[in-house]
């Protein structure tokens, strides 16, 4: 007797769930790199120096941060659908916030507020993920909605942004995006589902048996994730490795180009989306390899070590030209994508009752970077400041940026390194 034929739409809602998912995730990454965009008319609008303008971004990050362990809980205990629309509208609240206010604080507020609501992003898509596509190919799932959401909401988003705030100013352009966060959060309220109706497909979805009935639960088998001192070694290698991101493309590296290689405002903007155009190709491209070879170390370590010669280069060496710095950032992306990583890692560290807390413990120490050290640029550049101001706006020499800046060569060989005392998985989680 003939094996019936699949359907040929198996695949269909499986992939519009994920990728509604990974469209929340470009948006949120979309209004979380804003502000570099509109660094400037922040600059004047607020009258705020480097340190205003880092805490601006950190802001963000103080409600992101620690919002990952509360988020992976609740999607592990109550499913993403209704977390993911009600963050969508908390991001929209935020930014709507952001550009009505001329109150620095109100300012500062809203950005928290599209933090807390960017925080159930990431976990959400994941966990969607994990329920709907099969587990074996984890590695360049993870690899691949960290592209989609760097592609849309940071390699076009830079694009799009620059051009709508040259046409219409900041202002109306972030009404924009809160009209855009409305309409994406009422069609994942009808879209998405927590789980298949037919749990016998071949699906990593969580059976009765396996799904965490209570909080109490939930919080019993998180506490034992947070006892393997490898999920606080591969976070703190995700911290070190996402510094070129959270610490330069998404915040610092558009007035570093500036200021140290004049940069047309054009051209360094185009160099940020170069830097997220090759961490969205790099992250497919290590989760593919290290799923095919069965190793989640040696990537790490060959990608941390890249991405350290060549950010080095474009902070020491004089003279490039900007061609030679757009191929450098774009490689430079590429090379670090191998951050991507430490998701995987974090979910095979883990049971499957806990696959959304592990990996949200480790979103969580992934971002200290963008907590910390953020603002710690903008605190070194007023410390070196010489004073100088133009049109009543702080202006920081290239000397002042490279001092800054040189966190991150280290940063990235620190993270390669540690990478050689994590606990090799070999791609498979730990039920198998």
């Amino acid at each position: 007797m003939n094996e019936p034929k699949p359907k040929r739409n198996k695949w269909f809602f499986p992939i519009l769930v994920c990728s509604l998912g990974a469209a929340f995730y470009a948006y949120e990454y979309l209004l979380r790199i804003t502000p570099n965009v509109i660094y400037a008319d922040l600059f004047r609008y607020f009258g705020i120096s480097a340190t205003g303008y880092g805490f601006i971004n950190a802001f963000y990050y103080y409600a992101y941060t620690p919002m990952q362990l509360p988020v992976g809980m609740l999607m592990d205990r109550y499913g993403p659908r209704r977390l993911l629309t009600l963050a969508c509208l908390a991001c929209a609240l935020g930014t709507y916030l952001f550009a009505a206010t001329d109150k620095w604080e109100i300012a500062l507020f809203a950005r928290f507020v599209v933090g807390f609501g960017s925080a159930f992003a990431f976990v959400g898509v994941l966990k969607l993920a994990t329920i709907w596509l099969p587990a074996n190919k984890f590695g360049l799932i993870a690899g691949l909605m960290s592209s989609f959401g760097t592609l849309v909401g940071a390699f076009l988003g830079e694009l799009v942004l620059e051009h709508l705030v040259k046409e219409l100013h900041w202002q109306p352009t972030l009404m924009i995006s809160v009209v855009v966060g409305i309409v994406l959060a009422i069609v994942m309220a009808l879209v998405i589902r927590d789980k298949p109706k037919d749990n016998s497909r071949n699906y990593s979805a969580q059976s009765a048996e396996e799904q965490p009935h209570t909080m109490k639960e939930v919080f019993e088998h998180s506490l034992l994730l947070l006892r393997n001192k490898y999920i606080w070694l591969n976070g703190l290698i995700g911290c070190l490795l996402y510094l070129p991101s959270s610490g330069f493309a998404e915040n610092w590296e558009k007035p570093y180009l500036i200021a140290a290689h004049n940069f047309s405002s054009q051209d360094a903007a185009t160099a940020v989306s170069l830097v997220f155009l090759g961490f969205t190709l790099g992250g497919p491209i290590y989760g593919y390899i290290s799923d095919k070879i069965s190793r989640r170390k040696l990537p790490m370590l060959i990608g941390g070590l890249l991405a350290a010669l060549l950010i080095s280069i474009v902070l020491y060496v004089p003279d490039l030209s900007v061609t030679t710095i757009f191929v450098l950032l774009f490689l430079f992306g590429v090379a670090y994508g191998a951050e991507v990583l430490v998701f995987p890692v974090g979910r095979e560290l883990s049971s499957k009752k806990v696959a959304a807390t592990a990996v949200a413990v480790t979103n969580m120490l992934v971002m200290v970077s963008g907590s910390l050290l953020t603002p710690l640029v903008g605190i070194i550049l007023d410390y070196l400041w010489n004073g100088m101001m133009v049109n009543g706006e702080h202006v920081y020499s290239a000397a002042n940026f490279t001092i800054a800046l040189t966190m991150l060569p280290i940063a990235c060989i620190g993270g390669a390194l540690l990478s050689a005392f994590l606990k090799e998985t070999y791609g498979k989680p730990l039920e198998e």
